[in-house]
């Protein structure tokens, strides 16, 4: 889930006015004496204190994509979402109806991958290969599809490499499907128990048959 973050944003131009306030200084005040010395830094911390009554600090509002406690969960789910932005894009850019059917399959279930990992972040690890290989990769095979076919790109090559998405598009999918299915791999189990507790209570009490 989301959420709104606070930063703030303290100015820079103090420090910098501050600054300046030295070597104009240096051409008021004798600065190679004490007092001359004294002055001039009494002249950079006045210069430094009305310029940030000027120039608040200010508080930027930024919403964080995912906050799961975990960062590196966090980046790897931004990451995700970003991948299957760009292949939803694709999708729209790619004509064959056939094969924007299994781009929908792929982005259904990895959506699917996003919210699974988001409320159980310790399943991350099992979706690692996924996030850094799998899903970057049919990003990238789905651009070059689609560049070819904006680009009317012909001949043997072009054909080949088109022929072959098309052939394995749906096996894509299909992966992307069992990698969301095996996320709930332990949940199935867990639940399979609860229904046969649940059926041996009932016939142990003449409630069921």
């Amino acid at each position: 889930m989301s959420k709104l973050q606070t930063i703030r944003k303290k100015p820079v131009l103090p420090l910098w006015l501050a600054a300046l306030a030295w070597p104009v200084g240096a051409l008021i005040f004798p600065v190679y004496t004490l007092w001359g010395l004294v002055a001039t830094a009494l002249l950079s911390l006045v210069v430094w204190l009305v310029a940030r009554r000027f120039c608040p600090v200010r508080l930027v509002t930024k919403e964080l994509p995912y906050d799961t406690g975990n960062e590196t969960v966090d980046a790897m789910l931004a990451g995700i979402e970003a991948n299957l932005n760009a292949l939803h894009a694709l999708n729209d850019a790619i004509p064959d109806t056939v094969l924007s059917a299994q781009m929908d399959r792929m982005e259904q279930a990895g959506r699917g991958i996003l919210q699974a990992v988001e409320a159980s972040p310790d399943k991350a690890d099992q979706i690692s290969r996924f996030a850094r290989y799998y899903l970057p990769e049919v990003v990238k095979i789905m651009g070059m599809y689609a560049r070819m076919e904006q680009g009317g790109i012909q001949g043997e090559n072009a054909a080949q490499i088109e022929s072959e998405v098309r052939a394995n598009a749906a096996t894509m999918a299909t992966a992307f499907e069992n990698q969301l299915d095996s996320l709930y791999s332990a949940e199935a189990m867990d639940l399979s128990t609860d229904i046969q507790v649940l059926d041996s209570i009932l016939k142990s009490q003449n409630l069921a048959k």
